[in-house]
């Protein structure tokens, strides 16, 4: 189910003055915990480590059904809303908490984690800071303000704050996850290989798709761990090629494994790694390195198996990158015959140009000046310039001059 920010924020108010309506009246001490009470929520914290949140969630509210003042049953059932990716609900119950108990550090850090997955990053992180500044060990927070440095791309504080996140709630698989996702980002390619393992064991066993899937992924990267760095660059620090389009997509000519023969592929900014296709990857003697359960295929119902796939190098024009990890695909688009495609593993380590009016590509090592391939004539057409920096790229446009 989609969620809406715009949604969220304008249905906080109404989440608010519910939970406000329902704390009217005078104070009232809780009940005694009943040994019935135990043991529904002994229930309830032992479905949600299961993974089965119906479960959990019903016995939440069945606690709450008989005594609407017991927070910690209302933090519950928010973290259990978190899971099940209803942010709205998640975000009502743990405001309930705050607006009785403006000092909940737990309160806060779902309060947080509900914003963030919404998609507003700066709102999420005062709320990951007020519940630490209430409790400097709430790991929901910790982990929080790590995937905001994750999604903006500062791996170091992240991959930090992930392993105290964990240190501290060694039993929570997100976390875990979430560490072997960045660590693997950062090439640490063992110590992500060990997160992937460590979350098998201790995740619920719902999703058999997913776990071959991250099996398949631990082969992959116990492999990387041997091989030394990864994409290295080699060859001259500038190149000019030419490449031709026919949807927008710049289609380049490559050469793989030494091999004289081009090969044709897409530069693919929306992909992390490259992908050459199966039928290529059989005529070059590309051999599988691990496997790993079935992915959808997007834009359809259809699966298909994982495979990765190891390149001694990669070159372009007179560029050239070494030890490059793939994907190994079944290619459907007929229309478009392609070898692969470029992902943004590879030209991060360049300053990149595309020049659509010339139909030109330019890689340059980033320790270089970006200057146009043509200083000495204006720019005819429009043009787009990459700038990238650790796979994040920055678009800036170059209005057209008439000449």
């Amino acid at each position: 189910m989609q969620f809406s920010l715009n949604m969220l924020t304008r249905n906080l108010a109404v989440g608010i003055v519910a939970a406000f309506v329902f704390s009217l009246g005078p104070p009232t001490l809780a009940p005694a915990a009943t040994l019935g009470d135990n043991k529904t929520r002994n229930r309830a914290e032992r479905a949600l480590r299961d993974g089965d949140y119906d479960l959990a969630e019903k016995s939440f509210r069945e606690i709450l059904s008989k005594n609407v003042h017991d927070q910690d049953a209302r933090l519950g059932l928010s973290f259990t809303l978190l899971k099940q990716r209803r942010l709205q609900d998640a975000y009502d119950q743990a405001a309930r908490v705050i607006l009785a108990n403006p000092l909940s550090a737990r309160g806060h850090a779902l309060l947080g984690q509900a914003i963030l997955a919404s998609g507003n990053f700066r709102d999420s992180v005062e709320e990951f800071r007020t519940a630490l500044s209430v409790n400097q060990d709430e790991s929901l927070a910790i982990a929080g303000l790590a995937m905001v440095d994750f999604y903006e791309n500062r791996l170091d504080p992240c991959i930090k704050g992930l392993r105290r996140a964990v240190s501290i709630s060694p039993e929570e698989p997100d976390f875990i996850f979430n560490l072997g996702q960045a660590t693997a980002r950062s090439e640490l390619y063992r110590e992500a290989a060990d997160a992937y393992e460590r979350f098998l064991i201790i995740a619920p066993k719902t999703d058999a798709d997913r776990r071959d899937r991250i099996r398949g992924l631990i082969d992959f990267l116990r492999y990387l761990g041997k091989q030394g760095a990864l994409y290295v660059p080699g060859g001259r620090g500038t190149t000019v090629v030419p490449f031709e389009s026919f949807d927008s997509r710049p289609i380049l000519t490559v050469r793989v494994n030494g091999q004289k023969d081009p090969l044709r592929f897409v530069l693919d900014t929306g992909s992390g790694m490259s992908v050459v296709s199966d039928e290529t990857a059989k005529r070059l003697g590309i051999r599988p390195v691990a496997r790993g359960g079935l992915a959808r295929a997007v834009g359809g119902g259809g699966k298909f198996e994982i495979v990765y796939g190891f390149l001694e190098s990669l070159e372009v024009g007179e560029v050239r990158v070494e030890s490059v990890p793939v994907y190994i695909r079944h290619f459907f688009d007929d229309k478009t015959p392609v070898d692969g495609y470029l992902g943004l593993s590879i030209i991060s380590k360049f300053m990149t140009a595309v020049d659509y009016g010339e139909r030109t590509f330019t890689l340059m090592r980033q320790r270089q000046r970006l200057t146009p391939p043509c200083p000495q004539r204006p720019w005819k057409s429009h043009s787009v310039l990459l700038r990238v920096a650790s796979s994040v790229v920055k678009f800036t446009w170059r209005a057209s001059r008439n000449p």
